[in-house]
């Protein structure tokens, strides 16, 4: 068990320290840094999903007033390593999916790049693609890099001998993230040295990708990230148009090159949440304890590279049974590559099983919370160690108590206010505990301030403000003697801001460095003095499974008439161990269940087969939701922390809220309409049968 830190500053709603900087244009993102004399980029993209480039007519483009050069694969650089698929562009004629980079055009205004690159033809020789996404496809394949599949016990004995069994399959679409800033880049070339000023969750990272990738050392890769306008997963690693602009700054002159992907070129290369098809069987006794639990999921990933979402993960852990199935298969397609979206694994997979329960609770005639009580573990299913803390229950008791659970009608479609179908609905939320690697550096100054240097990121989260408040404490000084520095590969190592382990981790290493320059210098330093370490492993990790959890509730409302469907109010009860700053935190939970919500009602990657491309690829037809769609989100927290969490006691709640809110909202439409929905989104028509 780590010592726990102090929580003078820890805790309290502090405002956010980049705050007015942003509201008044003065905080630069990514596009906005300056620099002198710049070219702008514009890609071109292939027409085709698969086949190979026979030739590219650039006569047009390169007769144009300011444009200075066009990059196809017969002029680009070559790039020293290219085992990444993805990011290997312009390297070859061959074309893998429809959207891929095959060119760029740099000039002089983004304007006349974008003209340019639309008068590049391109002759191809397209060949027969697959971009048809269907759970019986004949070639489905075990992914190489998932959890392995699970079975525990006799599952087939356990299902078939059960009294109640619920045997179905459940959907989610693709989804595509959509951060209000874009992904852009600023590549600078000097002296052998390239810079990148990039929206991305993980300076770091970026280097030790790009690096290699351009034959340099990481050393001679410099990544400036100060400020994000979001990322939900899609800026946890670089994609295509990072290595572009690198690639076209070589062909500059010298010059700097802007790149900013549009709304619609997001679509193709910066990553989405795959399709899920969820087969989901429980078995059950006549009291609702389940004897089986089982998940067989099929999921999409591109031929070009592999990734797969682990979205059978919370089925291992989640609820009590002695048989346990659970499988992952991908199918391969000619399509773009998929990559994080807030919640992986546990958003997507909390779908099917949640809405299962929800069934199985009818089948045994037992409220939905009452069935999550009895199936409550006492030690975690999948790896057989204690809890650090598990309060499902006491989230599900708060939420049901603050919610009006009682007013939920038995029987369903009893409800009705008006024209409107009323029904509430609950589901339960979990994702993991997570700490990485990483450095800190604590320098003094004469000036009494403390500077506090960490090569973190800030998408948009809060990271300026809680790092500010967890040095302070740390160093035992008010928030206002703190100088943080974050955002930049000349700092220390900082892992990426992703998988709800920003702040832990980067807490941690801040505390330890805090910690040996207080034992080495004394609460009177000399300016200058400073320290940098990381912070030590902790034993808990292996010893403690380490999960958040949380209880989703829902109304929702659908007209008898239209098949309209409205979420008034919305709940989420967490418990994430020690909360940084009530702010920000509450910004982010009721930020993931906004986000849930579009989960449930809207999202959908519409995916043309013929031509393998994204059909809706814009915010006029791929809608998130806007104020109208979200009226009473709240959020609360259990005051707790967490001991085995590391120093902090804090265990990450960027994920969470939006784990478990799509099938809060499914179950809350069955209890209105006596309708079950499957397959995501919820949208009208599937109300009028």
């Amino acid at each position: 068990m780590s010592e726990l830190l102090p929580s003078a500053e820890i805790g309290r709603p502090m405002v956010r320290q980049d705050g007015v900087a942003k509201v008044r244009g003065a905080a630069p993102y990514a596009f906005e840094q300056p620099v002198e004399n710049p070219l702008y980029l514009h890609p071109v993209q292939s027409t085709i999903a698969l086949g190979c480039i026979i030739s590219m007519d650039t006569a047009a483009a390169e007769a144009l007033p300011g444009v200075v050069a066009v990059l196809t694969h017969e002029n680009a650089p070559k790039l020293a390593n290219t085992d990444d698929s993805e990011l290997a562009i312009l390297q070859g004629h061959e074309v893998g999916f429809r959207g891929q980079f095959i060119g760029a055009v740099l000039a002089e205004t983004p304007e006349i790049a974008r003209q340019a690159a639309s008068l590049v033809v391109v002759d191809y020789e397209a060949e027969e693609h697959d971009a048809d996404f269907r759970a019986d496809h004949p070639e489905l394949s075990k992914p190489e890099e998932a959890s392995p599949d699970t079975f525990e016990g006799d599952f087939d004995e356990g299902f078939a001998s059960a009294s109640k069994t619920v045997d179905q399959t459940y959907t989610t679409p693709p989804e595509h993230n959509n951060p209000m800033e874009p992904h852009t880049t600023i590549a600078l070339w000097e002296d052998g040295e390239l810079t990148l000023y990039d929206s991305t969750q993980g300076v770091h990272p970026v280097r030790k990708t790009i690096a290699p990738i351009f034959g340099l050392d990481p050393e001679q890769v410099h990544v400036v990230a100060l400020h994000i306008g979001g990322g939900f997963g899609s800026k946890g690693l670089p994609h295509a148009n990072v290595v572009l602009a690198a690639m076209a700054a070589q062909r500059s002159g010298g010059r700097p090159v802007k790149f900013a992907l549009t709304r619609q070129q997001m679509f193709s290369v910066a990553g989405y949440r795959t399709p899920t098809v969820q087969h989901v069987r429980l078995g059950a006794d006549d009291g609702g304890r389940l004897s089986a639990i089982g998940m067989d999921v099929v999921e999409q990933t591109s031929r070009i590279k592999e990734f797969a979402e682990q979205s059978g993960g919370p089925t291992r852990m989640m609820y009590a049974s002695p048989n346990r199935r659970v499988t992952h298969r991908l199918e391969r397609l000619d399509v773009p590559v998929p990559s994080w979206m807030r919640g992986p694994g546990e958003c997507p997979g909390m779908f099917g099983p949640e809405v299962a329960l929800d069934e199985m609770a009818e089948a045994c005639g037992l409220d939905p919370i009452e069935l999550r009580v009895r199936n409550e573990p006492e030690t975690d299913p999948e790896t057989g160690k204690p809890y650090s803390s598990r309060k499902l229950l006491q989230c599900l008791a708060e939420g049901a108590q603050r919610f009006g659970w009682e007013r939920r009608s038995v029987r369903p479609g009893q409800w009705m206010e008006g024209r409107w179908r009323v029904g509430l609905g609950v589901a339960s939320a979990t994702y993991p505990f997570i700490r990485q690697f990483s450095e800190a550096k604590v320098s003094y100054s004469a000036d009494g301030s403390y500077a506090v240097h960490i090569g973190a990121a800030d998408l948009g989260t809060g990271t300026w403000t809680t790092l500010t408040q967890i040095s302070a404490d740390a160093l035992g000084v008010a928030a206002h003697r703190i100088r943080l520095e974050i955002g930049d590969t000349a700092l220390p190592v900082a892992s990426v801001a992703g998988g709800s382990s920003g702040t832990a981790s980067w807490g941690a290493a801040i505390i330890a460095a805090a910690d040996e320059f207080r034992a080495k210098f004394g609460d009177e330093p000399d300016p200058g003095a400073e320290v940098q370490t990381s912070a030590p492993r902790d034993p808990a990790m292996k010893e403690y499974a380490m999960h958040s959890f949380g209880a989703q509730f829902a109304e929702v409302r659908v007209n008898a008439d239209t098949g309209e469907i409205r979420v008034p109010r919305m709940l989420g009860v967490f418990s994430a161990g020690r909360i940084i700053n009530a702010r920000t935190a509450r910004s982010q939970f009721i930020g993931g269940m906004t986000m849930g919500i579009g989960m449930a009602l809207h999202e959908q990657s519409v995916m043309d087969a013929r031509f393998g491309s994204i059909v809706n690829h814009d915010f006029a037809e791929y809608h998130i939701p806007a104020n109208a769609d979200i009226a009473d989100v709240d959020a609360v927290w259990l005051d707790e922390v967490d001991p085995f969490a590391g120093p902090l006691g804090a265990r990450g709640i960027g994920e969470i809220g939006i784990v478990g809110a799509a099938a809060a909202v499914a179950n809350a439409s069955y209890n209105a309409t006596g309708i079950r929905v499957r397959d995501l989104p919820l949208t009208a028509d599937k109300f009028l049968d």
